[in-house]
């Protein structure tokens, strides 16, 4: 296994691995551990090239320092990137070197579930390292995140309603889900029964006709989605879909989805902030999932009353956010990131 570490200005720690045996080519970037170790998930995807991985794993990173601090964790910010097919390129001697990739860096940064990633690969790269979190209930940990990331979007859209409305009423509200998938699929469901009108779109046709004639959901097409009017678009698969291409068409008033790193550029914030559309940082929304696994470094382990207390404060958090960028007249990206910031300055003094 040849691990090797790559600079990069304004990063704690940058690695690489290489390993022949199992085909393993992955990334660890470590951003800030201010507040704590590095926390965050795990992705596989099969990227183009190192670059675009590379790309990837500093972004989501750097988004894992400010959502932890946003959240009032204790935690810093890390990811975790394998290049590879997530169909095709998955065994366990792979995950098993992803394992020893990460306790190479002696608990300096902690990995859990992320986009391809579920429990029984997360099984396999324990084996070799004790810095997980996330695994199954029987094992005594807390589980899928998905389910908690989606009930933390619901408490963060209700802080988006009632930034719009004036009231955090859900029901008879429209919201455009685009990605259907674990948390997307779960944050639908959770929002049809309180009275939402839902509709979906997912680049897995099947999927959508499944889950359109199962719950009774709309159904757009995922070619120009982003075009349709309503209440919410809720964007919950890959990131970047907010960009020059796409803002010009939205036809929403508020754009809230639990997708990582939605916007393409920072300047885009600014964009929507221009256009009238209320932007709801995506780091802030999607929380209850890292809230859920750091509820198990906690003194007594994992308990999900608390957890899900905990998870129901991003509906505070969003409405700091949405304070600080009416009263400072900024856009929200960086109203997030000054909350984010003034906690790490202020643990560091």
């Amino acid at each position: 296994m040849d691990i090797s570490e790559i600079q990069v200005d304004g990063y704690e720690k940058v690695v690489r691995c290489r390993d022949e045996e199992t085909g393993l080519h992955a990334l660890i970037a470590v951003h800030d551990t201010t507040l704590g170790p590095a926390l965050g998930g795990m992705r596989m995807l099969p990227y183009v090239n190192e670059d675009e991985a590379l790309f990837d794993v500093l972004r989501l990173s750097k988004g894992m320092t400010y959502k932890s601090a946003v959240a009032d964790l204790n935690l810093g910010g890390g990811k975790s990137v394998i290049i590879g097919n997530p169909k095709t390129d998955k065994t366990p001697e792979l995950f098993h070197a992803m394992g020893r990739f990460v306790d190479s860096l002696g608990g300096l940064y902690i990995t859990a579930e992320d986009m391809n990633i579920g429990i029984a690969d997360l099984e396999a790269v324990r084996e070799n390292t004790r810095w997980v979190v996330g695994l199954s209930r029987e094992s005594g940990s807390s589980g899928n995140p998905s389910p908690y990331t989606a009930q933390g979007c619901l408490h963060g859209l209700r802080a988006v309603m009632e930034e719009l409305f004036g009231t955090d009423e859900l029901s008879g509200r429209s919201v455009l889900i685009q990605g259907v998938g674990a948390v997307g699929g779960a944050l639908a469901l959770l929002l049809k029964e309180r009275g939402v009108e839902v509709t979906i779109c997912d680049i897995d046709h099947a999927k959508v006709k499944r889950l359109s004639e199962q719950y009774g959901y709309k159904v757009v097409p995922e070619e120009g989605h982003h075009t349709t009017e309503v209440d919410v678009y809720a964007p919950c698969a890959r990131g970047a879909g907010i960009n020059d291409d796409t803002i010009p068409g939205l036809r929403c008033k508020a754009v809230a989805g639990s997708a990582n790193n939605q916007l393409l550029e920072p300047r885009h914030a600014q964009d929507l902030k221009d256009r009238g559309i209320l932007y709801a940082p995506d780091y802030v929304l999607n929380a209850g999932g890292i809230i859920n696994v750091y509820m198990e470094l906690q003194d007594g382990g994992y308990d999900e009353e608390a957890a899900l207390k905990r998870i129901a404060t991003i509906y505070d958090n969003l409405k700091k956010v949405f304070e600080i960028a009416r009263t400072e007249d900024i856009n929200t990206r960086d109203a997030a990131a000054r909350l984010a910031e003034r906690r790490i300055r202020a643990a560091k003094k």
